[in-house]
Parts: C-alpha cells; structure tokens; sequence
C-alpha cells in the first residue's frame, strides 16, 4: 500500500500549480515554486550539516513563511520537525530540545537570548539557525536563515557540509511528525504521528486511502471552487494550527499568517477582509468573542462574507458566540470539532444559519465512543460517565515514555484505540455531554467534580467573557470548587450573583465556593486553559481575608 507523505503532496502543488499563491504574510508574498524552491535550500543546509534521516529540527519561530518553509524543508528530507512553544524559558527549552533529541534549532532573532541560555547546555545540536526579525543580530555560532533560504552564499553560515547538498532522500509516510503538548497538566510530552497517519485524520481533500499524486494532481486542475485561502488564528507552533496549516497546503490553497506576535483581533478582521480569507481556525471563545465584540461594535468597518468554514478546536466554543459570528459571516459552516494532540475525530457539532447551534452538543465521531471503568462501551441515555475513546489512524505513542503510551493507548476488543482522558456521558440522541479532563477533575466530599461543567454554566452568563475552574484543598470535603471568571468590563456582577446562578443549574457540590473576579483568566496563545498557574492565582488571592459570598454548599 503506498502511504501518504506531506512533502510528497506539498511538492505535486507546487510542480501543477507554480505560479499560485502558497503563503501571505503582512507584504511578503510566496507563490507555490518560491515556497519549495526555498525549502530546498532550506534543506540543503540541514543535510550538510550532518543531518540523517528522522533526525529532531525544533522550530522556535513565530508564525510566518520561516515555519512553513522550515517544516517544508525538513519533511523533503525525511526530517522530524518538532515543534516548540515560543514562551519557554531556557530552562524549559533544554528539556523539551533534550527530549526529543534535537539535532537543529530554527529560531526567531527575538528569542536569541533564550536559545543562548539554553545552548550551554545542548552540546548535541549540530545547527542552529537564526532568522532575522530585526530584534537581536545573529550571534556568530548561528547560521543565516534567509542566506540559506535564498542561496545566497556566506563564509558566515556555521555548516559542515556544502551548499550543493542534494536534499531530497528516500521518503515515507511511515516518516514522523513530533507534535508536543503544551504542559500546562506536566512536562510537555512529544506525540508520534507517521505522516500517513496525520494526513488521513487531517484530509479535507477527501483523497483516497492510498496514495495517489495523480489523484492530487487532477483534483487542483480540477479545482472547484476556488483553492481555499486559510488564516490560523492560533500559532502555529500549536498543533491546532500546524494542522490546519497542513489542510490548507495539502488542498494546494494559500495560508496566511498574522504579523502580530500576540491575538489583534483588529488586524485578524483586517487580514480577513484584505485577503478574501476563506477558511479561518480559532480555538473557540477565546478568540470568537473579541472578534463577534469588535465586530458588533463596528459592523460597517469589516466585511468577512468570504468566510465559508471557521473551525475551532481545544476549548468551548459556546452557541451564543457561534450565533453572533453568522451574522457577520452568513455562508459559513461553523465546525467545533473534539480533537487533541493523541486523538482526532472524537466529536464534533456544526452550525450554520440553516442548523442553529441552539444548546451545543457534540455527537460522536466515526471511530469514537464512550467506554466506562469495565472497559465496555456505554449505551445512549444510560446517565454513567465514561472516557472518550477513538480508534482508526492514531499516533504511534509518546516519544520515549512507553509507561504514559501504555496507559493512554490501550487495545479494546481487538483494536488499538486512544483514551487521552476527557470524561463524557453519552445521551440518548448519541450526543455526548463533555465533562472535561480527568486529571483536572475534582473530588469534593467523595463526589467528582468536572470543571468545564461549571465553567459551561459561569460562561453561560451574559456577564461572563471567561471562567477556568479549578479544586483547593479543603480540611472538611478534601477539595471545594473555586473559580476565576472574567466578566464584561463595567458589568454590575458579584461573586455572590455567580455563585446563585450557577446554584440554580447545578448541584450544590458542583457550585463554586469563591469566586475571584479577574481581568482575564489568561490563557495561552492557543487558548488552552494553564490550571497550574490559575491554581497558584486563586490560593494566593485565597490567603487573603474573603467576604461572605458563599455558605454551605452542602
């Protein structure tokens, strides 16, 4: 069976349709022949370096042509590209960059003091690559980046091999791309996807199961409609983007990328409007509700009627925002999908003006299901609460950590599957109930807690932009519910006024014992919820004398 291979696909594109647009960002503009000439060259440079096959390149970049094009490079190669959060410390560097065994580093002038604190301690890593922002010179020990990208030669470029290199090897879909999670529930763990893999739980292409470049080929010769113009909100160096990005490239369409270094929702709204954008990822109201209130607050200054799919993934994505987004984008299908770094495909819910999102209910994907503690799939309606499961194209594992790959990938009934950890019920329409994460959960006198509930009902109301929830040692019940939660700025709301609200759509135990009124719940770039750091906010702000806002919740 012939398998699936980015690069190989990436290439077709650019061989078919040359002279079509691949990426935009701010001014600078690549067509399809100028993205894979320039990860040739891009290539080369790790090749004569001493790069072998799979070896790790850790990409340290802000979203722009550099990601794309690194990645480009080391898959061409049959290179592991790895990606790597831009917000880490030396210290977290050179363990996400020892895990994985790097061999090269590609990163953005502005992080150049990071990488030097951590290279001291990496004496492993053949290259480093450093790609000029403006922000920091290039150190001496690091290569040029747009030299390389060019073939402009230098007596600077630290390489061991010669610039004639050939790059391209023998390549497979068996070859891998290493996707780590973020962390923010432990130390970040690299998950193996084969390129094959990725490519079928990731096709928007509806390409067949094997291989087929002839196919790939007919299809953007063919092309209707138009080849998709896709706009990543989130990083790319989160996989949520990075994959999109690849589902965007793989259909031979345009990606474009932000300048920002952090979310404008003004210069998002911009770049729609400017590029015709037609397909945008975000990860859910994190990004949805700046976008509808800048929007609904000037809704002469955007036109983003292009839009025909806005697909989120990794954190609510609540009915109201989704109701609110179609006014202003009246042709898309609203697509919130159930995936992780471990898992694709568990569930998903769409929206369209012709299917309103009414109360959002995901309903099980294909290869999904619902298993209890026995290891046996619930039935519709029974009310138990079970994991979600998902079975078909899955990763190989955790990169060298075989005891966590044992727990999360397990065989049922013959088949390997994937259990990461959310916690459902399944009701008796086949839609399922998210009750969040496993290790997030909390147990309040013997009875099990899921936040994502009770931030669901929070988030419910008119007042909240955001809630995280989170459980604190309690000397009584063991652990009590507590909540940071955003409201709409000038809004007349008090803990006790969320603490009935959520009372009189929750049991007791489920209803927040505190709640600390933040100006933002800060999450991540990718707007992934970090429980650790609200943990430590919330005890802190707890140390401190409270008001009465809450009795017994018993």
């Amino acid at each position: 069976m012939e398998l699936w291979n980015f690069a190989d696909v990436w290439e077709t594109v650019a061989a078919t349709v040359p002279e079509r647009l691949a990426l935009i960002h701010g001014t600078t503009r690549r067509t399809w022949a100028q993205l894979s000439a320039r990860a040739d060259r891009v290539g080369r440079g790790l090749v004569g370096a001493g790069l072998g096959p799979q070896d790790k390149v850790s990409l340290l970049l802000y979203n722009g042509p550099e990601y794309i094009e690194t990645a480009f490079a080391a898959l061409k190669c049959a290179l592991v590209p790895v990606n790597t959060n831009y917000r880490y410390g030396p210290d977290e560097l050179v363990y996400l960059w020892s895990d994985a065994d790097t061999a090269a580093v590609v990163f953005s002038g502005a992080l150049t003091e990071s990488v030097a604190a951590a290279r001291n301690h990496l004496p492993d890593i053949r290259l480093w690559i450093h790609v000029d922002d403006g922000s920091h010179p290039r150190p001496s020990w690091a290569a040029d980046y747009e030299q390389l990208a060019s073939g402009r030669d230098t007596d600077s470029a630290p390489l061991a091999g010669g610039a004639a290199t050939d790059p391209r090897r023998q390549r497979s879909g068996d070859d891998l791309i290493l996707i780590y999670t973020g962390g923010t529930t432990g130390r970040p763990k690299g998950v193996m996807w084969r390129q094959h893999d990725l490519y079928r739980v990731s096709d928007t292409a509806r390409d067949p199961a094997e291989a087929d470049l002839d196919r790939v080929r007919q299809r953007l010769l063919e092309q209707r409609p138009a080849p998709p113009v896709g706009l990543p909100a989130a990083p790319l160096m989160h996989g949520t983007g990075f994959v999109f990005a690849g589902t965007i490239l793989s259909r031979g369409g345009t990606l474009v990328t932000l300048t920002s270094r952090s979310f404008v929702v003004s210069e998002l709204l911009d770049t729609i409007d400017r590029e015709r954008v037609t397909a945008l990822c975000i990860v859910g109201d994190a990004f949805c509700l700046p976008i509808v209130n800048a929007l609904d607050a000037e809704p002469e200054r955007w036109d983003i009627s292009s839009l025909t799919a806005v697909s989120s993934a990794g954190m609510v994505w609540s009915a109201q925002n989704k109701e609110r987004l179609l006014v202003h984008a009246p042709d898309a299908l609203l697509l919130d999908t159930l995936n992780s770094s471990e898992a694709s495909g568990m569930g998903r819910s769409i929206t369209s003006r012709q299917r309103p999102a009414g109360q959002t209910r995901f309903r099980l994907g294909e290869n999904a299901f619902v298993i209890g503690d026995d290891g046996r799939e619930l039935a519709p309606g029974s009310g138990q609460v079970g994991r979600l499961a998902v079975r078909g194209h899955l990763p190989l594992g955790y990169y060298k950590d075989p005891v966590k790959t044992a727990e999360v990938f397990t065989e049922i009934r013959g088949r390997r599957c994937s259990i990461p950890g959310d916690y459902a019920t399944v009701e008796l329409d086949g839609t399922i109930t998210l009750l969040g994460r496993g290790s997030t959960s909390i147990n309040t006198a013997g009875e099990k807690v899921y936040p994502e509930e009770v931030e669901a009902v929070l988030r419910g109301h008119p007042d909240v932009v955001d809630a995280l929830v989170i459980g604190v040692p309690d000397e009584r019940f063991g652990e009590v519910v507590v909540a940071a939660v955003q409201t709409v700025p000038g809004a007349a709301i008090d803990a006790a006024m969320l603490i009935a609200h959520t009372r009189d759509r929750l049991a007791g135990y489920k209803t927040p014992r505190h709640v600390m009124l933040v100006g933002s719940v800060e999450r991540g770039p990718s707007g992934k919820a970090d429980y650790p750091a609200v943990r430590r906010r919330l005890l802190e702000w707890m140390r401190q004398p409270q008001p009465a806002n809450a009795g017994d919740r018993r």
